[in-house]
């Protein structure tokens, strides 16, 4: 727990704003992706060494490396599945593709 610097109630460590006074606690919101995370990780788990779950998370440039280079040998797209499967995936907007 911490406290609101402007009116000193307590407020969650992670809560954006102060429920009592109204004020930003400075936390930044991330918001969850709109893709699904099991076609995500099945994605990457069948087609990751064409980068196929890139283009689908709308990481383009990134996806047609990972086409030319075969996911980077299978190492790239290794990476990509155990990131997806700990849940620190991001699309292309920066939000972050969760299990639901």
């Amino acid at each position: 727990m911490a406290f609101c610097k402007e009116c000193g109630n307590e407020i969650n460590d992670k809560a954006a704003i102060c429920v009592k006074c109204g004020v930003e606690t400075g936390v930044k919101k991330t918001s969850s992706s709109e893709n699904e995370w099991l076609t995500v990780l099945l994605l990457s788990f069948f087609l990751g060494a064409f980068g196929v779950h890139r283009f689908y998370t709308g990481h383009t440039g990134t996806g047609i490396a990972m086409l030319l280079t075969f996911g980077g040998c299978g190492i790239w797209a290794l990476y990509d599945f155990i990131m997806i499967l700990l849940g620190k995936f991001k699309d292309s907007n920066g939000n972050i593709i969760e299990k639901n």
